[in-house]
């Protein structure tokens, strides 16, 4: 395929590989729903309706993503979020984590995951494989994903804490 599209081209249509697989999918449930009856008709509305939920996840997906090139590397195995980066890094399990923040102190803005008795894990957003981390902060009790999509839009300085785990307590700012 490379040999035939741009690498911008390429890139575009990775970018937007979910939204345009899932709209595909919604169409072709609209399609069968529209043309038959019966079961088959109700088929096509779960098709759709499975497409339109995708589509959905897709699109906050998109938004999600805040770029990449940034340093370090984000791996996540088991429930452990690890990041490595040049100077710095940790390792922190999900079931662990007590709060989460976006730092936009720094360039470019960082994730801070916090957990008792250990510092806080920074991740810049722009790390590779930081794009995998909506899932985990999307399985967190309690997160308002809207709310974290919205906060990453915004651009004026300081830190927001998204999410705390019920239960804890307010975490304390450390001079560092």
């Amino acid at each position: 395929m490379s040999r035939f599209l741009r690498p911008e081209a390429v890139r575009t249509l990775t970018r937007w590989q979910g939204i345009l697989i899932s709209a595909a999918i919604l169409a072709v449930g609209g399609v069968i729903a529209l043309g038959s009856y019966g079961i088959t008709f109700w088929l096509g509305c779960a098709i759709a309706l499975g497409g339109a939920v995708s589509l959905i996840a897709a699109a906050q997906r998109m938004r999600f993503a805040a770029g990449t090139g940034g340093p370090g590397v984000v791996q996540i195995d088991e429930g452990a979020i690890g990041y490595f980066g040049p100077l710095g890094g940790g390792v922190i399990a999900r079931s662990e984590m007590t709060s989460l923040a976006l730092d936009r102190t720094g360039k470019p803005a960082h994730w801070a995951l916090s957990q008792p008795d250990q510092d806080d894990v920074m991740i810049p957003l722009t790390a590779a494989g930081a794009d995998a981390l909506f899932d985990v902060f999307a399985a967190l009790p309690g997160m308002k994903t809207e709310r974290m999509l919205a906060e990453m839009r915004r651009k004026d300085a300081g830190r927001t804490l998204l999410w705390q785990r019920p239960g804890t307590a307010a975490p304390h700012l450390r001079l560092t």
